[in-house]
C-alpha cells in the first residue's frame, strides 16, 4: 500500500537534489513528475551522476512472482482497470499510489500501462534509491518471456524499414502511429507551457523523415519568366534579416476522436492536443520571393499561389507538397516564415531540419516541412494533400458522393479551446468547495481569443476564464497577428448540490475571437468524412467522491 511519508519525504529529498546541484541540464516545463513522487516543476533530461549508476544496475530480476504479458499491462492504463507499469521485466500495480501523488494524478497517468524505464530516464530525480523502494512495495510480478522478447525486437530496427533513419523521440509523446509517426503531447502537459518544448511538440508526419545534410542542402525557388534561384541554409540565414514569431499549429484533424464518438471517420483518432506552440526564426517568404523577382505588391495578376516541395518522398517517389494563396505569402503583416529554428535551436529533426515553412494562423498540413522547392503558380498544388485531402464536407456527404474538387482546401483554421486539466474521468473531493481548470484556445488567421467561458453543468450556467498572459518574454502581439494560443485558467465554485459523492461534474468550455466567432455547442452539425476541423464545445466529465 502507498504510504503517504515515503511519498512525502521523497518528494522533499528530490527538491533538495534540484536545489544542490546534483541535477544538471534542467529545463523548466511545468509538469514534473511522471512514474514517481516529484513536483517540483522541473524536467532533468540526462547527466545525472546519480542516475547513471541507477540505470547501469538496471531492475531487480523476478524469478518466482507471476508473469504477465505486456498487453496484460498495458490493458490496465485507468483507475477503474487499475494502473500497472513496468520497469525492465518486472511489473508493478500502483493503483494505490496514483491519487495521492504530490506531482498530481494527471502526470503520473502519463505512464499507465507502460515502461517506467525512459520516464525516469527523463525525470531523473526518480533515479533514486528511496524511489526504488517505493515502487518495489507495488511489485506484482514480472513480464512473461514472450513480453521480454517482443520489448528487445523493438528496440531493434531493420535496414529494409523506410523509416529506419527516423529520429528517436520523446516517451512522453502520446502515440498515435509509429510508422509514419504521429504522436500528440500528454493532454495534462499542454498547458503547463506558454512555449512547448521541442521534445514535447506534436508531431505530424506523412512519409518517413528525410535525413538531409545541412552543408548540401538547397532551397530552389521559381517564379514563371525568371531564372531559378537556388539558396543555401547559409543564403538563408546570411542574405535574408532574420524574423521571430511565436506561432500556434495545429493539425486539421485535432480532437478528430470526437467526431469518431458520433459516426466513423477516417483519419487517425487524435485527441485534443495535435497542436503547439513555439518559437519560430528564419528568412520572411516576402523577402525570398522578392529577391527572385516576384512583384510583392500583387501586380502579377497571373500568379495566385505559392507552392511547397518538401524532402519526404513516398514509395512513387512522389514529394509531400501543399500551397498557399499569394496574398497570404506577400502580405507584410502576414509573417510567414522559411524557418530554420525553433525555439532557439536549430530546427528537429521531426520538425523539418533544415528549412520549413511557417505559415501562422493556417491549418497545419500547409506548413510544409524538409523544405525543397517553392513554386510561384497560376493553380495551386497538385499534391494529393492539397486537392484530396485536408478539406470540409457537409454531415450528409459519404464517401460513396464526396468530391474533393467541389471543396476548397482548408487555410485559416476556426477558433478552437480545449480543456487539459482536469481529465475526463479524474475525481475531486466532494468537500472541495471549488475546482481548478486550465486550458489552450486559439484561432486562425491571426484572430486572437478575447473570452474564454467554462461550465460545469454541461452549459446552463457559466464563469469566465482568466486568460493568462504570454511568459515568453516577446512583445504583445497585435491585432490580427496573434498567432500565439492564449492559455486559460478558471477556478470554478463547485455548487453546494454537487458535492456529493457519486456526482458528475459535466465541464466544458468554448472560446470567443475577435471576430466574435463562436464554437459550436456539439459536434452533429459540423461532422464530416474526414472528421476536420472539430472545434465544438469541448468536455471533461470529472466525478465527485
Amino acid at each position: 500500500m502507498f504510504r503517504l511519508g515515503s511519498a512525502s519525504r521523497f518528494f522533499k529529498n528530490g527538491y533538495q537534489a534540484l536545489l544542490s546541484g546534483n541535477v544538471r541540464n534542467v529545463h523548466v516545463i511545468g509538469a514534473a513528475a511522471v512514474g514517481g513522487a516529484f513536483a517540483g516543476g522541473y524536467y532533468a533530461t540526462r547527466n545525472v551522476p546519480s542516475a547513471l549508476s541507477f540505470a547501469a544496475s538496471g531492475p531487480k530480476t523476478v524469478t518466482k512472482l507471476k508473469e504477465y504479458s505486456l498487453n496484460e499491462v498495458a490493458a490496465h492504463d485507468s483507475l477503474e482497470h487499475g494502473v500497472w507499469v513496468t520497469f525492465g521485466d518486472a511489473v508493478y500495480d500502483i493503483t494505490d499510489f496514483v491519487q495521492n501523488h504530490p506531482g498530481g494524478m494527471d502526470k503520473i497517468m502519463l505512464a499507465a500501462g507502460r515502461d517506467l524505464h525512459a520516464f525516469w530516464s527523463l525525470y531523473a530525480v526518480h533515479q533514486s534509491d528511496e524511489v526504488r523502494e517505493i515502487l518495489e512495495e507495488h511489485r506484482i510480478g514480472k513480464l512473461d518471456a514472450a513480453s521480454i522478447a517482443e520489448k528487445s525486437r523493438k528496440q531493434e530496427r531493420s535496414a529494409d524499414d523506410p523509416y529506419v533513419n527516423d529520429p528517436e523521440r520523446s516517451p512522453l509523446l502520446t502515440i498515435n502511429t509509429e510508422k509514419p509517426f504521429n504522436a500528440e503531447t500528454p493532454v495534462a502537459l499542454v498547458s503547463e507551457n506558454f512555449i512547448t518544448p521541442n521534445e514535447l511538440f506534436f508531431v505530424r508526419n506523412h512519409l518517413p523523415v528525410p535525413d538531409v545534410d545541412a552543408e548540401t542542402y538547397v532551397l530552389e525557388v521559381v517564379i514563371p519568366g525568371q531564372k531559378p534561384l537556388q539558396l543555401s541554409l547559409k543564403d538563408l540565414k546570411e542574405k535574408f534579416p532574420k524574423h521571430s514569431i511565436a506561432a500556434t499549429l495545429q493539425c486539421a484533424g485535432n480532437r478528430r476522436r470526437q467526431m469518431t464518438d458520433v459516426k466513423a471517420v477516417k483519419g487517425l483518432s487524435w485527441g485534443a492536443a495535435a497542436i503547439s506552440n513555439a518559437q519560430w526564426s528564419g528568412a520572411r517568404l516576402r523577402d525570398v520571393l522578392q529577391l527572385v523577382g516576384l512583384d510583392t505588391d500583387g501586380a502579377q495578376s497571373d500568379i495566385e499561389h505559392i507552392q511547397f516541395e518538401g524532402m519526404d518522398r513516398g514509395v512513387e517517389g512522389k514529394p509531400y507538397g501543399a500551397s498557399i494563396p499569394v496574398r497570404t505569402a506577400l502580405d507584410k503583416f502576414g509573417d510567414v516564415l522559411l524557418a530554420y529554428e525553433m525555439n532557439g535551436v536549430d530546427l528537429p529533426r521531426d520538425h523539418g531540419y533544415p528549412v520549413r515553412a511557417v505559415i501562422p494562423g493556417v491549418v497545419g498540413a500547409r506548413n510544409v516541412k524538409w523544405l525543397s522547392r517553392i513554386v510561384a503558380s497560376h493553380e495551386e498544388s497538385h499534391s494529393h494533400w492539397q486537392r484530396n485531402d485536408y478539406k470540409g464536407f457537409s454531415p450528409s456527404v459519404d464517401w460513396d458522393t464526396v468530391d474533393f474538387t467541389k471543396a476548397p482546401a482548408i487555410q485559416d483554421l476556426p477558433v478552437q479551446s480545449a480543456i487539459c486539466v482536469p481529465s475526463s474521468g479524474s475525481t475531486v473531493a466532494a468537500d472541495d468547495e471549488s475546482v481548478a481548470v486550465r486550458g489552450y484556445a486559439w484561432s486562425g488567421g491571426g484572430r486572437g481569443v478575447v473570452r474564454v467561458d467554462v461550465s460545469l453543468d454541461n452549459g446552463k450556467t457559466w464563469t469566465v476564464a482568466n486568460l493568462l498572459p504570454a511568459d515568453d518574454g516577446s512583445a504583445a502581439q497585435k491585432s490580427r497577428q496573434r498567432w500565439a494560443w492564449t492559455l486559460w485558467e478558471a477556478d470554478v465554485a463547485i455548487p453546494e448540490k454537487m458535492r456529493k459523492s457519486g456526482q458528475h461534474l459535466d465541464i466544458v468550455c468554448k472560446a470567443v475571437d475577435e471576430s466574435y466567432n463562436n464554437q459550436p455547442e456539439s459536434v452533429e452539425p459540423i461532422w464530416n468524412l474526414r472528421g476536420v476541423l472539430n472545434n465544438s464545445w469541448h468536455r471533461s466529465k470529472v466525478i465527485v467522491k
